[in-house]
């Protein structure tokens, strides 16, 4: 199956960009039928590819087979939640640490856990949960969350809940919660003492706030910045820089409206306002809504031409966009996978042959991979 890179991204807040190429690609469906799929990533030095269910199960994919692992975490599976993201730990070679993100039980209702096992064969092994986010909310919507690397820290991304009260008292403006945020921590879940809120009234993981629902996050392979995409309300989706201590603004200023009357309740971002801004968005509408889930930066010598640009998946416009990215700023490049119909959960760079890997949405899920035709 072949598709030819050309179709420009029809929304965006920035200029669209004229493709200074076209590359032919492939597409390989490598693994069918997975429930609910949400997260994977590469072992390093391999190229086993281990996945979550949204049920609760990790599986790790190999060219010629899927096994499923036992010791996973027991997860509540309610809403949006149920097992999310999965991260080997820098030291994976030694280690052997996988960490992930879940949903389970909690004081008040539900909330995403932070915690890694050792992969030991086919079995996790030594689950130790690193984090609970506070406080526990009963609610089934927006756990976030992803997990990445920098700085010899774990960082992790969570949501909002879905609270609806846009205004100050709004839970992600909330410093005593952890709800709406990306919080720092050591590799053993330690709190470390030079994150921005540590001695303060307020949760010291905190490392920024004011984020609505964190559905994706990379390191920038030039800077060592972290880059998170999150969903707006209706449009208004979001790509952020992660600065230490920034509030992100959510709800009091945003380039969304409301789902139901499509009705403004905020100012979108503007010089001065005491928010960091998003370095794209997407504009303000339900036609607009472009919820991302999953991005990587492209450093593989398959598609030369795509070297330094994000990719970042869509759910319900069901594309993989691509976008160049130069000193911060994201222009929308082209569409990829478009007309296929699949709700893009997550994508990641093969380590190993350059290939751009895909991991689709549903009850049949899909691992696909991209590799230049010919």
């Amino acid at each position: 199956m072949h598709r030819h890179l050309c179709t420009l991204l029809a929304t965006g807040s920035l200029a669209l960009a004229t493709p200074a190429f076209a590359q032919d690609y492939t597409i390989e469906v490598l693994q069918e039928d997975l429930a609910r799929p949400w997260a994977m990533a590469f072992l390093p030095g391999s190229d086993r590819i281990a996945l979550t269910l949204r049920g609760g199960d990790v599986l790790l994919w190999y060219p010629d087979g899927l096994v499923e692992l036992s010791g996973a975490p027991d997860v509540v599976m309610a809403g949006q939640g149920g097992l999310l993201d999965i991260a080997p730990a820098p030291d994976f070679a030694e280690s052997g640490w996988l960490y992930m993100t879940w949903t389970g039980a909690a004081e008040g209702g539900t909330t995403t856990h932070l915690g890694r096992a050792r992969l030991d064969g086919m079995a996790l092994r030594d689950l130790d949960v690193l984090h609970a986010v506070s406080p526990g909310i009963d609610s089934g919507a927006h756990f976030g969350s992803r997990i990445a690397f920098a700085d010899g820290f774990v960082f992790a991304g969570f949501g909002d809940r879905g609270f609806k009260n846009f205004g100050p008292d709004h839970i992600a403006q909330d410093l005593s919660s952890e709800n709406g945020s990306v919080i720092r921590l050591t590799l053993d879940g330690e709190i470390p003492g030079d994150n921005p809120f540590v001695g303060q009234d307020a949760a010291g993981a905190i490392w920024s706030y004011g984020h609505r629902n964190i559905q994706a996050m990379a390191v920038h392979p030039g800077t060592g910045d972290l880059w998170l995409a999150e969903h707006g309300e209706a449009g208004g989706d979001e790509v952020n820089i992660v600065q230490r201590g920034g509030n992100y603004g959510w709800p009091l200023v945003s380039h969304g409206v409301t789902y139901r009357g499509g009705d403004e309740f905020a100012p979108p971002h503007r010089p001065g306002d005491g928010f960091v801004a998003p370095v794209f968005h997407w504009p303000a509408g339900r036609d607009n809504h472009n919820p991302p889930s999953g991005m990587a930066f492209y450093d593989g010598g398959a598609f030369p031409d795509w070297q330094g640009h994000l990719l970042i998946g869509n759910l319900l416009h069901r594309y993989l966009g691509l976008y160049s990215e130069d000193n911060g700023t994201l222009t929308p490049v082209t569409r990829l996978l478009e007309g296929e119909g699949w709700r893009i959960r997550d994508v990641a760079v093969g380590p190993q042959d350059g290939f751009i890997y895909v991991l689709t949405d549903g009850d049949d899920g899909k691992l696909i991979r991209l590799r230049p035709a010919g």
